[in-house]
């Protein structure tokens, strides 16, 4: 992959009431639950995974999979991006962009 992006599936947004969430996802639009978790609901639509995580709200956020966490942050803040967001422990870095979208970078698996 060396240094190019690789978009994922998953498709994540916040809400501060994730129940409903929930509910209006499972009941309004029928699409299946398939990762539960205490802030984390995953939804099968078809084409993405859409996470919707317990959290200040905020627009969507796309996924680009990397080799190297670290070394795409710096060569993005190197580009005018700025971090929004870091979590080592999940990896997470979302990342915005010098247009406004932010998205996150994850670590690919080694193959891919």
């Amino acid at each position: 992959m060396g240094n190019s992006f690789q978009s994922s599936r998953d498709v994540i947004v916040r809400t501060d009431d994730l129940k409903k969430a929930a509910k209006f996802y499972e009941s309004v639009l029928g699409l299946p639950a398939k990762q539960h978790g205490d802030t984390l609901i995953g939804f099968e639509t078809g084409s993405f995974c859409l996470y919707v995580e317990q959290g200040d709200k905020h627009g969507p956020v796309f996924e680009f999979l990397v080799t190297d966490i670290q070394k795409t942050k710096q060569r993005l803040l190197s580009a005018g991006c700025r971090v929004v967001e870091e979590n080592a422990s999940i990896p997470r870095c979302y990342i915005q962009d010098p247009y406004g979208i932010v998205f996150n970078i994850g670590q690919a698996q080694s193959g891919k």
